[in-house]
Parts: C-alpha cells; structure tokens; sequence
C-alpha cells in the first residue's frame, strides 16, 4: 500500500472543514448561556437546549478547547471571549470550599452532585492550564497549579469519603487517573517544575505499562490488583478498548517527548492489538465493553457504537503511522475514517451524533448531554488535522 502526501492533504481539508465548518460553529451558536454564565451541553440534534443542569467536567473541557483553539489554530478573540466566559463562571461556582471541584451545578451555578470523584479537578487543572497561556493571569496559572497538586495528594484514594467499595474487601485500582495523568502532566509542563514534570511522566508510564498493559494480550486493561495482577471478576476482565487507544496515544506523546523509541513502536503494537480485538467484525465499530474471557461484561450497553472511542482510535492510528510510518495505522485510519464519517458525522446539523446500536443506527439524537460536550470530537479532529498537515509537509515514503 503506498500513501502519498496527496491522501495526506486530502485528509487534511476534510478534518479541517469539519471542524472549523460543522462542529465549532455549532457549539459557538448553541451552548453559550448568556443569561447566567457557562455552557449548555445538554444539546437536541439541531442545538436545542433540553436541560440546562451544567456538568463541571464539561464546563472544563470547553474552557480547554477554546483556548486550544486559540493558542493552536487562530488568536481569534471570539474563541479567547469564549474560553473566559466559561472560565470566570467556574471561578464563580465550580469549587467547594475545600477547594475540590463539584461534579454538577444547576443553570445558576448552585451546586447539585458533590465534588465525588478527581476527574473535574483534572479537567479544571487543564483548562485554566491552557487558558494561563493566553491571558498570563497569575489566577488561571494558580488556580491550574493548585488543581493539579491537589490531585497529586489524592490519587491513592480519590474519592476519599464518596468511595463506595466497602474498606478492606477487594481492592483493585483503576486505568482512569494515570491515564488521565499521562495527558495532563504534558499539558501542565509549561507551569509546573521540571523535575515534578519528568518524575511524574515516568511515573505514569512505569505504572501504565507494568499494571495495566498485558503483553500477553497486546491490551490495556481497565482494572487490575494493587500489584497489578490479573482478578478474575467483572470489574478484573474488564476492557474498554476506547480507553486503551486513548491512553496509548498520551503514551506516544510522552515517548516523543523522550525521544523513546521502543516505547513508540510497542504502543503502535498495542494499538494494532486493541483495534483488532475491539472491532465488531460483523457490522463494524468498535465495541464499547469487553469481557477479556469472552464472558458476558456487566454493562449492559457494552455492544452500543459510541463517538469517543472512534476518535480515540483515529488519533492512535494517525499517530501512530505519523511516528513510525507503519502501513497498519494508515490502513486502519482509512477503516475508521469510513465508519466514522458515514455513522457519527451529522452534515445537516453540524457535530456528531454520539450513540448507535450495535447495528450502527443512532440511538440518542442530542449532539450533547451528561458525558457529551464540546471536548473527544473538536479535539480529535484538530489533532488529525494538524497530523495531516505536518505529513503532509515532512513525510517521506518507506
């Protein structure tokens, strides 16, 4: 198979007019609440906003995009209007008085789901991260620091009193926070210490690929041991191949950065690995649960098609292939390029649809919701747009 800087380019045009064309505009029109402050995310198929409750987590990642966007793309000042608005409604509502971040806030801001679990400080640490760049405001660069060490001090219980096992009975430990770690130390690598930086990045990595990654396998599993052992139970057998994709591409990110090259060539593997043991042979997509023993998984949606793992997996694979120009990644990029565009992409409406059947028909229309907002997919395509561009410029065929 030989790729040339034509598919490069012509790649690049379609995730660039998706992106600045379909999916920004349609955030830009609909979810700003001008009334009271941040983002409606609980969003119709056409925009229409069906509840007005404002999830922290996703006030966060639109903050991040945003400002993303301008630091990336274009300092256009209506991104940079955007990013603050959010921002100062954050500063206003999203943090309890221990200085943890709430889950949930009503339209006004009063808070409705207690700060329950680490994942909106991560995304309250990414944000005004990213925001610090542009402003250069001592408060966004403070409120990310202290967010992130916040975290830091919590990641061996994270739910600290909202922990719901019951104390000394099995104890496993999750992918999520080290996963979300590897990405977030990277976005913070402007602010924070060097040397907290560089330990924190190897720290992750050691714990990525000692625990969770199974060579065996070629997978990353969600749940293991304190130990990293294999436990033989719902939670132990449980894979989430979206998962694994996106924590191998933070992965990359962390290899490039080290000029690591083994570790890019074993996570290019590993991404072979995951796609094709997730991927529905029958009707296409990737599975969202897995049971590592084939046995039935504990969710019950664990066959449904949802838009994150797929633009997970086309940033792995376009990664991939930029790294090492492995003729696997491009094919496998093609593959769900063709899925993805033909499934979750909305021409009339602009954004994605984010859930389908096993079958691949679309079981939610909302472009937005709890778990949904503006966040997997203008990140994911940005990322592919910007990989396009510089394969497109650099590359040279094998």
């Amino acid at each position: 198979m030989v790729v040339g800087k034509e598919d490069f380019g012509k790649y690049k045009e379609i995730y660039k007019e998706n992106l600045l064309g379909h999916i920004l505009p349609f955030w830009e029109k609909h979810s700003i609440d001008k009334e009271d402050g941040g983002f409606y995310t609980c969003l119709g198929v056409d925009g229409s906003v069906y509840d007005t409750d404002k999830f922290v987590w996703l006030q966060c990642r639109q903050v991040w995009m945003f400002a993303k966007l301008y630091n990336e793309v274009e300092p256009k000042v209506g991104w940079l209007d955007i990013a603050v608005h959010g921002a100062d409604f954050l500063q206003r509502f999203g943090r309890s008085e221990s200085g943890r971040w709430y889950f949930s806030l009503d339209k006004k801001g009063s808070p409705l789901v207690q700060p329950y679990n680490i994942f909106s400080d991560c995304f309250a640490s990414m944000a005004f991260g990213q925001l610090g760049k542009i402003t250069g405001k001592t408060e966004h660069t403070a409120i990310a620091t202290q967010t992130f060490y916040n975290i830091l001090d919590a990641q061996d219980n994270p739910k600290g009193k909202y922990e719901k096992t019951y104390p000394g009975t099995r104890k496993l430990q999750s992918l999520s926070l080290p996963m979300i770690l590897s990405n977030l130390v990277l976005e913070l690598s402007h602010i924070l210490d060097a040397k907290v930086v560089d330990d924190q990045l190897n720290s992750v990595k050691r714990k990525i690929l000692s625990y969770f990654y199974k060579p065996e396998h070629g997978l990353i599993m969600e749940n293991v041991g304190m130990d990293g052992s294999f436990s033989d139970t719902f939670q132990g057998r449980l894979v989430n191949p979206g998962h694994g994709l996106e924590t191998l591409w933070f992965l990359m990110d962390i290899a490039e950065r080290q000029n690591d090259r083994e570790l890019i060539q074993k996570c290019t593997d590993a991404v072979i690995s995951t796609l094709e043991y997730g991927w529905d042979s029958e009707y296409g997509g990737l599975f969202y649960f897995m049971d590592l023993k084939g046995h039935p998984p504990e969710q019950l949606e664990w066959d449904h098609k949802l838009w994150w793992p797929h633009i997970e997996a086309m940033i792995a694979c376009a990664k991939g292939f930029y790294l090492t120009s492995d003729v696997r990644c491009w094919k496998w990029l093609m593959t769900l390029h063709e899925y993805t565009w033909s499934h979750f992409v909305d021409e009339d409406h602009g954004e994605w649809f984010g859930y389908l059947s096993r079958e691949g028909k679309v079981t939610h229309h909302l472009k937005g919701g709890k778990w949904k907002g503006c966040f997997h997919v203008p990140r994911g395509v940005l990322y592919l747009w910007e990989l396009m561009a510089k394969l497109e410029k650099n590359y040279v065929a094998q």
